[in-house]
């Protein structure tokens, strides 16, 4: 399919990842409930891998917190700062649905790839700015409806997906070049617990471990 690659956005409601993720594998925004039900239950069936020290939090509180509809977002992004923001949930997801997930930071212009490993035969792109994720297609030209959008691609025997891979990269630095990205090290929040100021993610971190609070609100 030639066309252009295009940002399809998914509402910001502490779901986005899983919506997301929901779009290019099975072109449904409303997923989150079932996929949130999905890395509870793989995260739950093994408590040896998905330890306290792997999860940043006790097998069981996770297990809970996941499926947890008001529980992602800014929350997520810095009560799991030990590791790349979403990662665990999409390396369940890509071994879920037998698919590699580019996931591109639009700040740095990396891709982090899940799956990778298995080798699966198909891979799927989101894009994320720093504090929400959104869905990456193929469309046939600007404009162009929703379904007519291409999600799923091919994987080469060189391991890329052809053109759309150098279309993916382009697009996103373009997004770079333009900032839509929120600089997390440098950006405001607001406890809202305790209606603390810190900034960046580094005073997020230390306030939140220090005092156990997880709710942070960007303000200006």
């Amino acid at each position: 399919m030639d066309g252009i690659i295009v940002r399809r956005v998914i509402p910001s409601d502490n779901s986005c990842l899983f919506n997301a993720v929901g779009y290019v594998m099975d072109h449904d925004k409303n997923k989150a409930p079932e996929l949130r039900q999905v890395i509870a239950a793989t995260v739950a069936s093994d408590p040896v891998k998905y330890s306290e020290a792997f999860l940043g939090k006790p097998n069981e509180e996770y297990f809970s917190w996941i499926q947890d509809s008001e529980k992602w977002g800014v929350v997520l992004t810095w009560l799991l700062l030990f590791y790349s923001e979403g990662a665990i949930e999409l390396s369940i997801l890509a071994d879920y649905y037998g698919r590699e997930i580019a996931a591109y930071d639009i700040q740095t212009t990396r891709c982090d790839l899940y799956g990778q490993e298995k080798k699966y035969s198909e891979r799927v792109m989101l894009i994320y700015d720093g504090l929400h994720y959104d869905a990456l297609a193929m469309s046939p030209f600007e404009g162009a409806p929703e379904e007519f959008d291409q999600t799923i691609f091919a994987v080469r025997k060189d391991r890329t997906i052809g053109p759309a891979e150098g279309l993916a990269h382009n697009f996103v630095k373009e997004q770079q070049r333009k900032r839509s990205y929120t600089d997390t090290a440098n950006f405001t929040l607001r406890c809202g617990v305790c209606q603390i100021g810190v900034i960046g993610q580094k005073e997020a971190v230390e306030h939140a471990q220090a005092t156990g609070h997880a709710n942070f609100q960007e303000y200006r």
